[in-house]
């Protein structure tokens, strides 16, 4: 499942590294958090294994690297930081909501609870401080995440990069449900109730290069439709409609996973190609849909190879036919020459019928006989 955020406006309180707890009452009056004190569960809490290389956490703190700087947007309940606390990086944290354990709250060397649409990163940290900011799951619950890219640009060092996760809005299960017309929040995942903004593989890219960034390396993760949080009735789809939207671009990456640098002055913009954390044929279920597909396309490839078949007979035919019209038309203008040639030959044969004494030489004699054939030798 997907760690993902909350959406903007809070209760705000700020608490510095000496542990001095600053109170400032949000506008928003939907807040969900407490004003009263200590950390609240979040239900975005997860355990992260750093051996898969299909889960968006151990992704993140891959691509962070070791002995960083980090700012985490978005830290939740403190997992990612754990985890890269352990691999030498110093974090610092920020999130709408205090839900971070008590025995967890030593792994931030600044800890600030506050809602970042309403109070700038680059006012609440200080600039040219961090190796990477990371935004995990956090872009698509800002009403306006480009302005909170860009302001984050000025806490970063030198070489400093930006690491996000996205959940992928046009992936299999999103694209069954709206087929039936459905479209249904849920608690965390692909559509968590407190999405705002939704992202395609295109326009998640499209946002950081809006705000300056250069994409180094684009990874997804994968999930098969029926192992996503997505409701749809697979019985009331159309035959191989399930089976092929698995196999449509982007179908089957459940999110996308980006880490990205400051553009240089011109740069030209190449964007790298997206890298699957688990081959999409294995993430596939091998199910009743994938097997009537794949009788399917059996069959459709009996009924090409017998219209092949069919279509080369007919061609052979024609190709016959032609022969035999090209061998007839041969045998009339035969004919017929051998007509013209005939009759050339009657009438020089008349003509030395006519000539007085010819008989009395023998070889001319037989020479005629020979022309006019046995039937006119006969006659003769």
């Amino acid at each position: 499942m997907a760690r993902t955020r909350r959406g903007p406006g809070r209760t705000v309180r700020v608490r510095e590294p000496h542990r001095r707890t600053v109170r400032v009452e949000s506008r928003d009056v939907h807040a969900r958090s407490s004003t009263s004190g200590g950390a609240v569960s979040s239900r975005y809490q997860t355990e992260i294994d750093l051996a898969s290389t299909n889960s968006s956490h151990p992704l993140i703190v891959t691509l962070v690297g070791d002995d960083r700087r980090v700012l985490d947007v978005g830290c939740a309940a403190g997992d990612t930081a754990e985890a890269l606390v352990a691999r030498g990086c110093t974090v610092s944290g920020v999130d709408i909501e205090d839900a971070v354990p008590d025995d967890r709250r030593n792994l931030f060397d600044k800890l600030v609870i506050a809602n970042i649409e309403e109070q700038r990163l680059s006012k609440l940290f200080d600039a040219d401080s961090y190796d990477v900011v990371i935004y995990g799951d956090v872009l698509e619950h800002l009403l306006d995440p480009l302005t909170a890219l860009r302001d984050s640009l000025q806490l970063l060092r030198p070489g400093g990069r930006v690491v996000i996760s996205v959940p992928n809005v046009t992936h299999a299960a999103v694209r069954l449900a709206l087929a039936q017309g459905r479209w249904r929040y849920t608690p965390t995942g692909l559509l968590d109730e407190t999405h705002v903004r939704f992202f395609t593989q295109d326009s998640i890219c499209q946002l950081l290069e809006d705000a300056g960034l250069v994409i180094e390396e684009l990874r997804g993760t994968v999930a098969d439709p029926f192992d996503t949080e997505v409701e749809f009735d697979a019985d009331a789809l159309p035959d191989g409609l399930i089976d092929w939207v698995r196999h449509q671009p982007d179908a089957m990456t459940y999110q996308f996973v980006a880490s990205a640098r400051l553009a240089e002055p011109d740069e030209e913009i190449v964007r790298p190609v997206l890298r699957p954390g688990a081959q999409p044929s294995v993430a596939r279920r091998q199910d009743e849909h994938h097997d009537a597909a794949l009788a399917s396309r059996k069959r459709n490839h009996q009924q090409l190879i017998g219209r092949d078949q069919m279509i080369a007979l007919e061609a052979a035919t024609a190709a016959a036919r032609m022969h035999q019209a090209a061998a007839e038309e041969k045998r009339v203008r035969i004919t017929a020459r051998a007509q013209r040639l005939r009759a050339q030959l009657d009438e020089l044969i008349s003509e030395i019928d006519a000539l007085p004494g010819w008989r009395g030489s023998s070889s001319l004699r037989r020479l005629a006989d020979e022309a006019r054939g046995p039937a006119r030798g006969q006659e003769s």
